[in-house]
């Protein structure tokens, strides 16, 4: 992203009413409530994107409502451009706002060459997190995850890390992503025992790919940990873009790294099917994929990306129509098998 590109030169003055609309749920058992929906950074903010329009989406969350903002050390691309344009946006608009964000960020996957730049272990974790502080201009992130699992760094070591970094005050609290049920629970209870609970649990889930319902969301149930959940659209194709077929400027035909034309052919009977219960709630086949997620009693927080300021307004209007009937859970169900 090229700073020069043109962003908005107003100065930023939220919306008095930010917080009327959105839902908010306790996160596990601490004392933090979550957005219903929050906002990943994953796409849209690296160097190749443009800066105005990161900055008008970072506005509309704030103005929406979504306190809670997701970003990892390798986030862009390049890695670090994320956390470094949303750094600069901090400070541009959101500097005195700082006590109403809940900003994560993340370390786990490969960020610099050498054996010390990727996985599980002491140095790598404590050095990047003090490399995304200095990206970002903070002197702590409200959550660090780790953000995969480390076959062959001793979990311990792992943990320990972690809980250092929240008594050097570098973070407030702790949260894992894609951990087994069971080493979920090794590891909430190692940090227990070191006086850092786990908050929060990071996990691939949408109506598509449901493997956590089975195991891991009884365990953080269990465990009283909190659960925020990605990809709830599956990279798209829970949106009206492929209910007419697959377009030529889709993500399925050129080849995306995180959806491929095959997925997409093969779920378009069930995607049409989709549409047309969220046409007879009133939703889009995007908030209807949401407002699905949110009726899970073990999902915290939904984690949605942004192209656009109107896109993630769209998303937010799943919150309008959340429940439920027997029946239309019922469809679905038949749909999905």
């Amino acid at each position: 992203m090229n700073i020069s590109d043109k962003a908005p030169v107003t100065p930023y003055l939220p919306n008095e009413n930010r917080y009327e609309k959105m839902e908010y749920q306790r996160c596990g058992n601490s004392g933090i409530l979550l957005p219903k929906i929050s906002l990943g950074l994953w796409h849209n903010f690296g160097y190749n994107d443009h800066f105005g329009n990161a900055r008008n989406i970072l506005r509309k969350a704030f103005d929406l409502g979504i306190t809670h903002l997701d970003l990892a050390n390798n986030y862009g691309p390049p890695y670090g451009s994320a956390e470094e344009n949303f750094g600069r946006i901090l400070n541009m608009d959101f500097k005195s706002y700082r006590d109403e964000l809940f900003i994560a960020t993340k370390a786990g996957y490969d960020m610099w060459p050498g054996p010390y730049g990727n996985w599980g272990s002491k140095k790598y974790l404590i050095a990047s997190l003090d490399q995304s502080l200095k990206r970002m201009g903070l002197e702590y992130v409200d959550v660090f995850y780790h953000h995969r699992p480390d076959p062959e760094t001793p979990l311990e070591e792992t943990m320990s890390a972690l809980s250092q970094i929240v008594k050097q005050g570098k973070a407030l609290y702790i949260g894992l992503s894609r951990y087994s049920p069971e080493d979920t629970e090794k590891a909430s209870n190692m940090l227990r025992e070191m006086g850092t609970p786990l908050l929060i649990h990071q996990s691939k889930y949408s109506m598509f790919e449901r493997e956590v319902e089975s195991a891991l969301m009884p365990k953080l149930s269990e465990l009283n940990v909190g659960s925020i959940v990605f990809s709830p659209l599956a990279q798209g194709m829970l949106t009206n873009k492929y209910v007419n077929g697959i377009p030529d400027d889709s993500r399925a035909k050129k080849n995306n790294t995180y959806l491929n034309l095959e997925a997409v052919e093969n779920n378009l009977d069930q995607i049409k099917a989709l549409h047309q219960i969220a046409l007879e709630r009133g939703q889009k086949l995007s908030q209807m994929a949401i407002a699905w997620l949110l009726n899970n009693p073990s999902v915290t927080t939904v984690l949605v990306g942004a192209s656009s300021p109107h896109q993630l307004e769209e998303n937010i209007g799943s919150l309008s129509q959340l429940q439920f009937s027997d029946e239309e859970l019922e469809k679905i169900e038949a749909i999905l098998k």
